[in-house]
């Protein structure tokens, strides 16, 4: 993997990583600025994409066309949807699924993108298990856990919503961007995966949590992408 594409959702996701690089050349395109240069002696392309499925699948295929990435990270924060998985704590992607996506009158199960030839969007397992490595090298003090990261364009907020969400996928964590991210990747048959630390418990209590936990999640995102990048 010579070319690594990193995406974040927000500027706060991404920034700390631009700042550590070097060599950088900045271009624009589809109102996002990619970032081309080295970080940890690893060749990288790191962008904002903005937030939702659309802007993070625009974003994979510009990486795929302009900078022919051999792998895609996306780095963010999410809800929990297991009482286990804890606010700080990391969940990287087995594999990615739509909570809102529902074609279940044309006889798809929830989730399933219609005529697309996966249910769900299968990681890239090496990248899983170096990441796993470096997360419990760089945040010992937090848990790493491997399961479904489910997307849609839905801050979730609500208990009801959230119980229907795992009653639905089996998720381990909800958000907004990684299945587009995942969808995109498989398309272009690039490896891809999705690294999510947990912001908020995606209840009645997640518009507390966010703001308070949402930098320190970040942080250990942050430090996960950087020690990643040495081992591949």
């Amino acid at each position: 993997m010579n070319r690594i594409g990193i995406i974040g959702a927000m500027e706060e996701e991404v920034a700390m990583l631009k700042e550590q690089m070097k060599d950088v050349t900045v271009k624009e395109k589809a109102a996002m600025e990619f970032f081309h240069g080295t970080l940890n002696k690893k060749e990288v392309v790191v962008v904002r994409s903005g937030i939702g499925k659309v802007n993070a699948g625009i974003c994979v295929q510009i990486l795929a066309d302009d900078y022919q990435v051999d792998a895609v990270i996306n780095t963010g924060i999410a809800g929990s949807l297991k009482a286990e998985i804890n606010i700080g704590d990391i969940v990287l992607s087995t594999d990615t699924m739509y909570h809102d996506m529902d074609a279940t009158e044309f006889g798809y199960p929830i989730g399933q993108v219609p005529r697309m030839d996966v249910h769900a969007f299968p990681a890239d397992e090496t990248l899983r298990k170096l990441a796993k490595t470096a997360c419990e090298k760089v945040n010992p003090e937090i848990s790493v856990f491997e399961g479904r990261v489910v997307s849609g364009d839905q801050f979730v907020a609500d208990k009801a919503l959230k119980n229907q969400i795992i009653e639905r996928t089996n998720g381990w964590c909800t958000e907004m961007e990684g299945t587009a991210v995942g969808q995109a990747a498989h398309l272009n048959k690039i490896p891809y995966l999705i690294i999510r630390a947990i912001s908020d418990k995606a209840d009645d209590s997640a518009q507390v949590d966010y703001p308070t936990f949402e930098r320190q999640a970040i942080l250990h995102s942050v430090k996960l992408v950087e020690e990643l990048l040495l081992m591949l």
